[in-house]
Formats: C-alpha cells, sequence, structure tokens
C-alpha cells in the first residue's frame, strides 16, 4: 500500500477532480485496547434476517476509483446513502406510555446453598436494563409475598419490561436469582390478568440493550499492478442507550468479518463515562483477492460475497479482572448490500447465543404478576370536541341514564373503567360536582333502604373513589401520614386475638398500645375539616341534601351518606394499605400489617354511626375492645366532623398554614467547585463552597444527598432526618428543566433554576428523573418571576456549554418547556382523557349496538323486558337512543382519524432508521399488518 504522503496527495487529487474539497485528517492511531485480554470472537449472536423487502433499499452502485479504499469513501461523501427517517411528522400527535403493575409473590425459590437455607428476597422492576422501582426486602423465606403496586409514565422507549429477583447479600453484591423478560410487543397478552411467570436464568450474554449505527459499502479499488479488489469499509456512527454496569459505561466496538476461512477483527477507541458513545470510525477488510482481473474470477469471487458476515460487538471496558463486559452485538450478512453495495441502516444489539448457563427454568421458581400496560395516541385537540363537548354535557341531560357518561358506565365491563377517565376529564373542565351531584341523586332515588344507600360498587361511588383519591391525596398524607409512620417505625405489638397471642406478649399492654394508636388517628381526622378540599365538601354536600331529601324520616341518612365515602372507602383504605395512598413506600411487614388491619376495622367502625356496633364484629375479641370506644362523645366528633366537610364552599386548601410533604428520596447533588469568595445569600453559600482536592469534572464532583419538597419549601439534607444543608422557598424556583447529558456525561440530570445559579441534580432512573421535575414544576408553577427561557446544558469552564456565552448571568437560549397546571393534585391531561373514553368505546362498540336494540324493544313492547336486555339501566329509551347515535357518530370519527394515522405511518416509516432499528419485531409485524390490510381494502 501507498504511504501516507501519498495516500494524502492522490486523495486530495481525486477529490479535486469530483469536485469535493477534502480536509484529510492525520494518520490515525491504532485503537485503545483493554488491559485485558480481549474477548474472543469466535461465536455469533442470531443472524437478524435484514433481506426483507421492507428493509433493503436500491441504492446506486458507486464506480470504481484508483485510490486507495479510504480516498473512495471521502470522495463519495457527497453521495453517502441515507435511510428515510421513520418518525412521522406528528405534529401535535403525543404518545403516552404507562404501566401499571401488581407484584404478587414468588415461590419455589431455590434455597441458599449452606446450613441456612432460608433467603431474603428482593424484586426489581426494570425498562430493559434500567431499574425503576425496587420492593422490600422479605427476609428468610423461599416463597416471598410481596404485595406491592407500582404505576409510572415511561418516559422513553423500551423493549423489555423486565423483573429481577434478588437474594441480599450483606458482604458481597446481591446476587440474581432469575428474571422475568416481557418483550413490549408481548405486554398485551398479559393485560390485567393475574399471570405466573416462570423464572429464567439472568447471564451477562443476554442483559443487552442500545443500538448501533452502521454504514457499509462494497468498492471496488484498483491496485497499482491495475487488479481490482473489491474492499468493505465498515463504518461505525455512534450508539444509544448502552446499559450502564455497575455504575459506569466506558464502551467500544469490536468489528469482525466472518466467514468460511476468516476471522479478522478490529476495535474503536474506548469512549469513557457515555452509554450514547459516538464512535465514526472507518474499518477496511479485503473481500476479494483475485489473481488477475478476469471476468470468470470475478463471477467466482462475486458469489463468495454472500458466504460472508460482518459482526459488531459492543463491550464494556472494565477493570475488574473478569475482564471486559459484553453489552450486546449484531450480524449483518453481506448480501444486505445488494446490488447497491450500500447499507446505511441502525440496529437493535442482540444476545449472544448460548450465553446463558444451562439450568433448569423449574428450579428457578416462579413469580406472580399483573401487568396493564397502556399506550394512549393523543391527536389535537380539536380532533376531541365533538365527543369531548357530548360527555361534558352529561349533568344537563335528562334523564342523566341517558347521557353519555352514565352509557359509558353501563357498556363497560367494570364501573372503575368508565370512572377513572370520566372523574379526571370532568376535574380538569370543572364541572365534577354537578356530573357526580346528578348521578347520585338518580342513585338515591333508586335505593329503598337506607341502611345501603351507596354500598355498592355504581357509577356514582367509583367516581366519588376516583375523585377522593385525586383531589383528597395531600390531605390524606397531611393528616395521616406522621401517626402511620411512627406506627410502622415503632413496631408496637397491639395483638388482641387471644388466639394468635405471643407467648412474651400481654394481651392488656396490647390493648392499651392498640387504644392509644386508634384515639390518636380518631382524634386527627375527627379535627382535620378545616383541610378537606372544597370540591369533596361540595360533594359532600349535595350527598347529604339528597340522601336527607330521600329519607326524611332517617335523621341519621345524612351522615351515614358522606361517613360511607369519607370513612369506609378514603380513611379506612388508607390505614389498612398506606402504600397504596402513597403514605409508605412499601406493604407493611406482617405484624404492622395486622397493626393497621385492627384499627381501620374500629375507626371504621366509629366512622358509620351504627346503632348496634359491637354487632358490626363477628370477632368476639373485636366487640370487647370496641367497649373502650361506647362513648357518646366520639359519636358527637363524628357528626361535628361531618357537618363541617359537607358544608359547600367554606374552606379554601390554599389557606392552610401546615407545610404538606409532597416528595423525598436521595439523590446525587452537583457540587460546584468555588472561586474563594462568598455567595450574596447565606442560604445558598453551600452550592459553591469548595471541592477541596478534587477534580473539576470527577465523578467525586457529585455527592448524595436527601432531598425533601413540601408545599413550602425544597431541601437538601446530608442524610435523612439531619437538618437542612440547604433550604430553597417554593417561589425562588425560576425553572426546572433536564440537563443534556453532555454536560456531565451523566444520564437523568436535571436542573433547579434559582435567581443567582442553578442546582444540577441527578436522579437514579428516568422515572424518578421525571417525577421530581413534574412535582417541582407544578408547586413553583405560579411564581411571579419564572423563566421564559433557560440554559440546557452546564456553565463550565467559564462559558455555557449550550451557547458559549460566557457571561454566567447570560439569558437563558431555549424556551422553557411548557407549563403545567399550579394545583398538582388536579394535573389533568383532558385530551388524554377524551382519548381513553374513546378507546373504551371503540372496544366495547357491541354492547353500544346491543344498547340500541334495547332502546327499541323497550320502546315497541310494553311487555317484560328481555334477558339479554335486563342488564341495561334506559330509564327514557327514546333520549338514550339518541344519545347513543351520537356517541357511534363521534367515535366512527375518530375511528377514521386513527386509521388515517395508522396509514400515513405505514407509508413514511422504514425499517433501519434511528426510531424503528433493524431488530424492531413488533414494528415489522406491525408494518406487515399493515401492508396486509391495505392490500386488502384495495
Amino acid at each position: 500500500m501507498r504511504g501516507h504522503a501519498s495516500f494524502c496527495a492522490a486523495a486530495v487529487a481525486v477529490a479535486a477532480a469530483a469536485g469535493l474539497k477534502l480536509n484529510l485528517p492525520a494518520r490515525s492511531q491504532p485503537a485503545s485496547r483493554s488491559k485485558r485480554s480481549g474477548p474472543e470472537y469466535d461465536r455469533c449472536p442470531e443472524s437478524i434476517d435484514v433481506q426483507d423487502p421492507w428493509i433493503i433499499r436500491a441504492l446506486e452502485r458507486p464506480e470504481p476509483t484508483t485510490v486507495d479504499d479510504c480516498v473512495y469513501l471521502v470522495v463519495r461523501k457527497g453521495e453517502r446513502a441515507t435511510v428515510e427517517s421513520m418518525a412521522v411528522e406528528e405534529e401535535g400527535l403525543r404518545v403516552f406510555q404507562s404501566v401499571k403493575i401488581k407484584i404478587g409473590e414468588a415461590k419455589n425459590i431455590p434455597p441458599y446453598p449452606g446450613p441456612n437455607r432460608m433467603r431474603d428476597c428482593y424484586c426489581t422492576v426494570n425498562l430493559d436494563q434500567e431499574e425503576v422501582f425496587r420492593t422490600k426486602i422479605i427476609e428468610k423465606s423461599l416463597c416471598p409475598f410481596y404485595g406491592e403496586d407500582f404505576y409510572c409514565e415511561i418516559p422513553r422507549s423500551f423493549r423489555h419490561l423486565s423483573f429481577y429477583i434478588f437474594d441480599r447479600d450483606v458482604f458481597r453484591r446481591d446476587s440474581s436469582i432469575g428474571k422475568v423478560a416481557v418483550k413490549k410487543e408481548d405486554l398485551q397478552k398479559y393485560h390485567g390478568k393475574d399471570t405466573w411467570f416462570q423464572l429464567q436464568p439472568v447471564s451477562a450474554d443476554s442483559e443487552v440493550q442500545g443500538k448501533v449505527h452502521l454504514e457499509l459499502r462494497l468498492s471496488e479499488v484498483i491496485t497499482d499492478s491495475g487488479v481490482i479488489n473489491h474492499k468493505l469499509a465498515t463504518r461505525v456512527l455512534e450508539c444509544q442507550g448502552l446499559p450502564i454496569v455497575n455504575g459506569q459505561c466506558d464502551p467500544y466496538a469490536a468489528v469482525s468479518l466472518l466467514g468460511p476461512s476468516r476471522s479478522e477483527a478490529k476495535k474503536t477507541r474506548v469512549k469513557r463515562k457515555t452509554n450514547n458513545p459516538q464512535f465514526d470510525e472507518v474499518f477496511y477488510f479485503e473481500v476479494t483477492r483475485p489473481l488477475s482481473y478476469t471476468k470468470r474470477q470475478f463471477d467466482v469471487e462475486e458469489e463468495d460475497v454472500d458466504k460472508l458476515a460482518l459482526r459488531v460487538d459492543l463491550w464494556n471496558a472494565s477493570n475488574l479482572k473478569f475482564g471486559d463486559e459484553f453489552l450486546g452485538g449484531v450480524r449483518v450478512p453481506l448480501r444486505v448490500l445488494g446490488q447497491a453495495g450500500v447499507h446505511d441502516a441502525w440496529y437493535f444489539l442482540q444476545p449472544r447465543e448460548n450465553g446463558g448457563k444451562s439450568v433448569k427454568v423449574e428450579e428457578l421458581g416462579s413469580l406472580r404478576l399483573n401487568i396493564v400496560y397502556t399506550e394512549d395516541h393523543v391527536f389535537p385537540s380539536e380532533h376531541y370536541t365533538p365527543l369531548r363537548d357530548l360527555l361534558l354535557q352529561s349533568a344537563n341531560v335528562a334523564p342523566v341514564s341517558a347521557s353519555p357518561a352514565h352509557t359509558l358506565g353501563e357498556v363497560c365491563r367494570e364501573k372503575q373503567e368508565a370512572a377513572i377517565p370520566l372523574v379526571r376529564l370532568f376535574l380538569h373542565y370543572g364541572k365534577i360536582v354537578p356530573f357526580i351531584s346528578t348521578i347520585a341523586h338518580a342513585e338515591v332515588n333508586r335505593t329503598q333502604d337506607p341502611n345501603t344507600i351507596f354500598r355498592g360498587n355504581s357509577l356514582t361511588s367509583k367516581c366519588i373513589d376516583e375523585t377522593m383519591k385525586l383531589a383528597g391525596m395531600h390531605y390524606l398524607q397531611v393528616t395521616l401520614k406522621p401517626i402511620v409512620d411512627e406506627i410502622c417505625t415503632d413496631h408496637k405489638s397491639c395483638e388482641i386475638d387471644p388466639v394468635k397471642l405471643k407467648e412474651s406478649e400481654n394481651l392488656e399492654t396490647n390493648r392499651e398500645n392498640l387504644r392509644q394508636y386508634v384515639d390518636r388517628i380518631f382524634n386527627v381526622i375527627t379535627t382535620s375539616g378545616v383541610r378537606c378540599p372544597t370540591v369533596m365538601c361540595d360533594i359532600f354536600f349535595s350527598l347529604r341534601e339528597s340522601a336527607a331529601t330521600r329519607f326524611q324520616v332517617d335523621q341519621d341518612v345524612r351522615y351515614t351518606a358522606v361517613s360511607s365515602f369519607i370513612f369506609l372507602r378514603f380513611f379506612a383504605p388508607a390505614i389498612l394499605s398506606p402504600n397504596l395512598f402513597h403514605l409508605r413506600p412499601h406493604h407493611p411487614d406482617p405484624a404492622t400489617s395486622r397493626t393497621l388491619t385492627l384499627i381501620s376495622k374500629t375507626i371504621q367502625t366509629l366512622g358509620s354511626l351504627a346503632k348496634s356496633k359491637s354487632a358490626n364484629f363477628k370477632e368476639s375479641y373485636m366487640a370487647a375492645f370496641y367497649d373502650y370506644f361506647n362513648e357518646q362523645k366520639y359519636s358527637d366528633a363524628v357528626k361535628n366532623f361531618l357537618d363541617l366537610i359537607s358544608t359547600s364552599g367554606k374552606w379554601d386548601q390554599r389557606s392552610i398554614e401546615t407545610p404538606i410533604m409532597l416528595k423525598e428520596g436521595s439523590v446525587k447533588l452537583y457540587i460546584k467547585r468555588g472561586n474563594g469568595k462568598g455567595s450574596k445569600g447565606t442560604k445558598g453559600r453551600f452550592m459553591i463552597k469548595r471541592a477541596q482536592g478534587r477534580n473539576r469534572f470527577g465523578i467525586k464532583n457529585f455527592k448524595k444527598r436527601w432531598f425533601r419538597l413540601t408545599n413550602h419549601e425544597f431541601t437538601y439534607h446530608k442524610t435523612k432526618g439531619e437538618s437542612a444543608l440547604c433550604s430553597i422557598p417554593i417561589e425562588n424556583i425560576l425553572a426546572v428543566e433536564r440537563l443534556e447529558e453532555e454536560s456531565f456525561k451523566m444520564k437523568n440530570m436535571f436542573q433547579v433554576i434559582q435567581p443567582e445559579r442553578a442546582l444540577y441534580i441527578q436522579a437514579n432512573n428516568c422515572v424518578e428523573a421525571r417525577d421530581w421535575i413534574d412535582i417541582l414544576t407544578k408547586v413553583s408553577q405560579c411564581n411571579r418571576k419564572r423563566l421564559s427561557t433557560y440554559h440546557p446544558s452546564a456553565y463550565l469552564n467559564g462559558h455555557w456549554l449550550c451557547c458559549k456565552l460566557s457571561a454566567d448571568t447570560a439569558s437563558g437560549c431555549t424556551p422553557c418547556t411548557g407549563g403545567l397546571p399550579a394545583n398538582i393534585q388536579l394535573d389533568v391531561d383532558g385530551d388524554r382523557e377524551t382519548e381513553r373514553i374513546y378507546s373504551l368505546f371503540s372496544t366495547y362498540m357491541t354492547k353500544l349496538i346491543k344498547m340500541q336494540e334495547a332502546c327499541g324493544s323497550k320502546s315497541v313492547y310494553d311487555g317484560p323486558e328481555q334477558e339479554e336486555y335486563s342488564s341495561f339501566v334506559i330509564d327514557d329509551p327514546q333520549e338514550t337512543y339518541k344519545t347513543l347515535k351520537l356517541i357511534v357518530s363521534a367515535v366512527q370519527t375518530l375511528e377514521q382519524q386513527h386509521t388515517k394515522y395508522k396509514r400515513d405511518k405505514f407509508k413514511k416509516t422504514k425499517i433501519g432508521s434511528q426510531e424503528h432499528p433493524i431488530g424492531d419485531k413488533s414494528f415489522q409485524c406491525y408494518i406487515r399488518q399493515q401492508s396486509e390490510s391495505s392490500t386488502y381494502s384495495i
């Protein structure tokens, strides 16, 4: 091969002839290699079929050149093949992903290989390899019961929803026992079903995620002797979303050309501290080596190209004695080059075949899960106007059973399905009180016995339940959380069942402990009326008036109508399961759970105002315990509390002076290196203190701190429970925005911008980062000095990394993200809820049609109602039929919009783009389905 100088001269000459300006780099240095022995390249990952007609694009074959293949690549740069982006220009279209998971229990976990065969197990929830939730540890069990719920909005794309069972190890790293990995495209199979999943082995070779961008060119190069060789130029451009291994990611790529008699391997440079590395390195492989250029020889060698394959493996350069960690790989058969000789595409990384150990699946146990995954495609607001207006008029329809909202409750399999989006929609538009008042009044009029009022699972009950959860969550926090935390921390024995009493326990002592807890919780509830949210007070007022009007003889019905919700469906369930109401992070241990159960039963009975309270208990020990509370003062306190909260519109939650704890947790804080000068404000000095003896850009500049947010201030502490190191009043928060990863080469970072400086914070995962950003933005939304622009990157080395301005007080260069509602407990997206209601109507369209038939049957025939129509509540057949006709019309209009969106997506998107890399099986299936449906329609 020619020397470097000759190479450069030839390159410039050819470039000039082609009309291109050529800037040649200096001779590239050998790629840096790990100190450890490099990985072996004898095993290939599973081959991906890229011969699919949807993938291969016909591109023009390049002409041969007389210079080196490096020069050829540069000369042809102007004609570089590009893959069409598959992202549809979805202006206004928003895609929301969310998942709700119930982690039940595991069983038949393999015993620990030692004298103590029990394990201390916990379960994690992962989006690909990123942990987003962890259960509590269940000690000394091979069949651990978790009973924990987890919900999150998913802020990014993912391929697998995974669950790992770990065994805690006090002295070493926790060991993984097994995993359940559900592909995104398979989530609908298990939607809302309790399912036992067999645990699978956890292997480093199978724990992969991320994607890689490759460009391949097969070129004809004329050597000095005039012989034409075929060389493959492989360009590794970049990777995205690589997994973080043991808290760090220092990736490099190993590139090999595989064939019957070859296995050449080359490596890129190592990119430090990033899981989105930009490599942009080119490697060259000789594909054919003919002795002379003859037609016959060329044909023989050309056929050999199809037998070759390119393999790209990603590795994490590790300093551990075990060597570098495998991050994922891809195998590309050279037949994808086709006639064009060019291939440019993104690929999903794949696991190595036979990477896992040979373990029988049944030996690892199983895990019970209930997964509800939802994906909403939300169009611009104007698309939902007909259906939304129809729904919002429900309170004005007479009778209310003929309204669209009530109709949704009739056709849904469970009332809860309808109640959740309806309540959120009506809350968003400020019409929840008239709607609930109307349906509650209708239900009261259908009730015959005052003792059964609001006791069924009707649409009214479910709507009020959902309203209390949304509007009353922070009321619940400030009322119950301190005492519930104390109960869960103190672990006082409160067992009063003589059968379950332990030998070391005293029955009278336990009764006294329980009585004190009940007294304290009862007092905090009955004295909290001033904090009850206005919307709940207005609803309770309407319930009280409807019940009192319907049952005028019963003087207590005005109380029981309200207590059946506030005590039976709000306070009692929150005490029983504090983790479901965000009072505790995890389900309590069995002893504490038993204590909370006894307290919940007693509080529920005290709030019911039943005439014979002892008869409410099936257990004799509970009836005996309740004798402590058979005093008139308890009944009077309940009635005074119910009177207070069912008085409409007198209390405003904004007048509450008690701080409400909104969120807390441990995250990393960037301690900025100081310049020796003090700050202007005393509260901010810690933020600019000098990190002595530490590098400016080292990981040591980040310290774990305990952050705490109330509706008054945002503070951080060295550890939980210690005094605050820094306190930021809510009114001083000017903006809360994400921080670009390039600032510190770290993911999940955000910034809290104050008048004089910004706090740079790293959350533990993407879900937690989103939660902090959302809630901080909401509580500071009404600040008068909020910024309109901000800097998306950090201020380091004397300038802003984003706009390069040197003044640290320079105005922002990027508009701040859109504002959110200031009322944190009523943060609702009206269009998203309307989309969900449309989806429900679309799902239950057959029931809508059957309900129309029921209206016709009831209008024509005055005889007994047909059995198949008896499940519908139809008070006015003609009015109901009109409503159904309008609903069907609005749903069909939206259905056409969705169909058009899918058709446009099918036309504009391509496999192999950054949004849908090759290996995205779910999208390949989607494209084929759309192709078949389009062909069928034609």
